[in-house]
């Protein structure tokens, strides 16, 4: 417990990650990335994570 007398948080570099999250991003950017993921025959979660 800390000094308030709440949880002290767990350290982030302990922490266990799903490797899920969402992003909001403007629509023309989508479009832009979604067209990019077409044409190089690859899904736009690949182009994304690349980036």
């Amino acid at each position: 417990m800390g000094k308030t007398g709440e949880p002290v948080p767990e350290p982030i570099a302990i922490k266990h990650f799903s490797g899920k999250f969402m992003v909001r991003v403007p629509p023309e950017i989508h479009r832009k990335l979604a067209i990019q993921a077409a044409e190089s025959g690859i899904s736009l979660n690949r182009i994304a994570s690349s980036s």
